[in-house]
């Protein structure tokens, strides 16, 4: 028998039900749980609706770093509401202005070889510090919260083996933008992605932190480093090393999938709009015009990430017709810069300085200039995401977007007339745990507080045994979650109000849509192409649609965690069996599919038809009978609810 890679590891560690067979299903104990604001609210409304009274995961946390800005009641009063939820429940609640999730939970509570589910897809992040973080919905991070394992399909290993040592003026965003150009959206969709062999030894946690995050845009489950010495470093900086523990793959372990990847031959790289794979050479674009240089998120939230241009700005200024833009990542970060002086570089060379948090990253401020390229180090530039509806967004590393903010036009760094600076990280950083309020050692009722603009779940019904009505959106490939429920400052402050923010559902695709779905009393049927709905966990775009009437989504392939988001809200999901029937559908086209009763999970082909072209269509069903079930209850929560109630009748309790 071979060894073990560091996710078998984990995985085996954390294995309640199943096995690692590739395809199986498995269920993992979760020890720790994240969530922040902008998805958080409605886990707390979920936890309500479950009836949970306190949660029982090792650490429950939660974040405010994306609806910080206060233009008005709506996200004070989400503050509010969060903080007063956190102690009714016993999770750790950290304020506005302390930074953004991934970071400053990986700084305060990452422990290697421990599980992390948070309602963040960039919750993979944590998988820098030897931990297995995965991504999720809302409903799924309420249960974990609750102490429910989580189910998934047992993921395929890909093993990225490193070799060599980055090059001057070379970091890790170009490290991952390489791998994210090679894999795509789609390329790891199901599998975990191992990063592992020599050229691991130059690479601190924090590096690891920018590769791990953006895996996500690979459609990776996670991504997974061996907690080594550079994480022993890392986590005596945040005076934890007592909570180190060595996590190495065997000498003799497999991998599913084998890559390697030589960093010597890594060049700067850039993601051109509005995709993060579409992904080139620094110098096949260089020269185009820059407005805007944009430095912070959750995908470079290292000091050196600051610093590093910091040193590059030093004694020079930026031209006046360009905006830097320093998002600081968390509230230890900027105390540092403050102390070593690199934040007085920053704004003695013009640099323009933020609040912590997601800020622009989630298109809550710092919005481009229309007609205008903008070169940001953040995980994504999907189509309007930066708050500019026709943005021209670039992703690419701190080093180049400085270069590029002091020359005024996308600029390869390594053609500046400088040395790279010099840079090591400091032995220590201030405790950023004082900062968080901890949850109170003796439970204590408390009274949850919410404001006029926080409602209550919509109640969902079950599923009828005939589904008929509209296809009332036909969607081409690539449709995000940001196209079907968009962030920044208009949208996310509803994002506690799901009849408010079905308002902006589809939006940015079609303005008619919301309309239209008020006005249609039969079931909504949509039909979509490939990667319907990749990049962010927010079960907002799947909530939405169904309180607009969406019952079936019918689509070439949907991405993982939105699957996983339209099931628990209730919503039937079926694929093409012949992908080119894709085109025989048209936009209003009137549908009928019978018999919701065949529906089940040994039942894989089933029919469609198109009463408007006169025509049947085959699809496939793919969802496991308890999957199908939760659909037929009308979503998660009372598919759970149900589950309670029967095993209390059976007790003689109800």
């Amino acid at each position: 028998m071979t060894g073990l890679n560091v996710a078998r590891k984990l995985i085996e560690s954390h294995l309640v039900k199943g096995n690692m067979a590739p395809q199986s299903v498995i269920e993992l104990k979760i020890d720790q749980v994240l969530s922040e604001d902008a998805t958080g609210t409605l886990v707390m409304l979920e936890l309500e609706a479950l009836g949970a009274r306190q949660v029982k995961a090792e650490i429950c946390a939660q974040y405010v770093d994306h609806n910080v800005l206060r233009a008005d009641h709506k996200n004070g009063d989400d503050h509010v509401f969060l903080q007063s939820s956190c102690r009714n429940y016993g999770i750790w609640y950290s304020r506005p202005g302390n930074g953004i999730s991934h970071p400053v939970h990986m700084a305060c509570f990452g422990i290697p070889g421990k599980t992390l589910l948070g309602g963040d897809s960039h919750s993979c992040a944590a998988g820098s510090l030897g931990m297995l973080g995965i991504g999720a919905g809302g409903i799924e991070v309420a249960l974990a919260m609750m102490g429910f394992p989580l189910s998934l399909v047992m993921p395929t290993i890909l093993g990225v083996r490193l070799e060599g040592e980055l090059q001057p003026w070379v970091s890790a965003k170009d490290v991952i933008l390489e791998l994210v150009r090679r894999y795509t959206l789609r390329g790891c969709w199901n599998k975990i992605v191992e990063y592992h062999g020599p050229g691991l030894a130059n690479l601190t946690a924090m590096d690891r932190h920018v590769i791990a995050n953006m895996g996500q845009e690979m459609g990776a489950v996670t991504s997974v480093f061996p907690a080594d010495d550079q994480v022993r470093l890392f986590l005596r900086q945040q005076s934890r090393e007592n909570d180190f523990v060595e996590l190495l793959a065997d000498k003799d372990a497999t991998y599913d999938e084998v890559a390697t990847l030589d960093l010597s031959k890594i060049e700067p790289m850039i993601a051109c709009p509005s995709r993060p794979d579409k992904v080139v050479k620094v110098r096949e674009v260089e020269g185009r015009p820059v407005s805007q240089s944009y430095i912070g998120s959750s995908a470079n939230p290292g000091l050196r990430d600051f610093s590093i241009p910091a040193r590059m700005v030093n004694g020079l200024f930026v031209p006046h017709e360009i905006s830097l833009d320093i998002n600081p990542a968390s509230r230890q970060l900027l105390h540092e810069l403050t102390h070593n002086g690199d934040l007085e570089k920053l704004l003695g060379a013009g640099a323009y300085l933020h609040e912590t948090g997601c800020g622009g990253c989630i298109g809550m401020g710092q919005a481009p200039a229309s007609g205008h390229n903008s070169l940001r180090t953040v995980p994504r530039n999907f189509p309007g995401r930066s708050g500019t509806k026709e943005d021209s967004v670039y992703l690419c590393s701190p080093e180049t977007a400085t270069a590029s903010a002091l020359k005024g036009k996308i600029t390869d760094p390594r053609n500046l007339d400088m040395d790279y600076p010099v840079f090591e990280e400091p032995e220590h950083l201030m405790d950023m745990r004082s900062l968080l309020e901890p949850p109170q050692e003796i439970p204590v009722k408390v009274e949850v507080r919410k404001g006029p603009n926080i409602k209550p779940l919509p109640v969902l019904e079950k599923m009828l045994s005939v589904i008929e009505g509209p296809a009332l959106l036909k969607l081409e490939d690539n449709v995000s979650t940001d196209d079907i429920i968009p962030g920044g400052a208009d949208a996310l402050p509803y994002w506690s109000n799901v009849p408010e923010l079905s308002r902006f559902a589809f939006s940015n695709v079609d303005e008619s849509f919301y309309q239209r779905a008020l006005s249609t009393k039969e079931d909504i049927f949509l039909i979509a192409g490939n990667s319907l709905g990749h990049g962010a966990s927010r079960e907002h775009a799947s909530i939405t649609l169904r309180y607009l009437g969406v019952r079936c989504v019918i689509a070439k392939s949907v991405a993982g965690l939105y699957r996983k988001n339209l099931i628990d809200h209730g919503i039937l999901i079926l694929t093409f069996c012949n992908p080119s029937d894709f085109d025989a559908f048209s936009k209003d086209d009137q549908l009928q599919f019978y018999d919701l009763s065949s529906c089940t999970g040994g039942n894989k082909i089933l029919e469609l038809r198109n009463v408007t072209k006169g025509i049947k269509i085959w699809l496939e069903n793919d969802l496991s009978q308890e999957e199908i079930e939760i659909i037929k209850f009308g979503g998660r929560i009372n598919y759970i609810k149900g589950l309670l109630r029967r095993s209390l009748e059976d007790m003689g309790s109800f």
